[in-house]
């Protein structure tokens, strides 16, 4: 059984692939930890 915190592998796979596509749009380095930022409040579980 999956803990509370573990991710699906397709949600796993989703998070990796928008980390990079932010990570190749984004240059300026506070625009980018904010835009990290939103996608990790996306899926952290309490």
């Amino acid at each position: 059984m999956m803990n509370a915190k573990e991710l699906s592998k397709s949600t796993r796979t989703y998070v990796r692939r928008e980390k990079a596509r932010i990570r190749r749009e984004i240059t300026d380095k506070t625009e980018l930890q904010k835009a990290l930022n939103v996608l990790h409040l996306q899926f952290h579980k309490a």
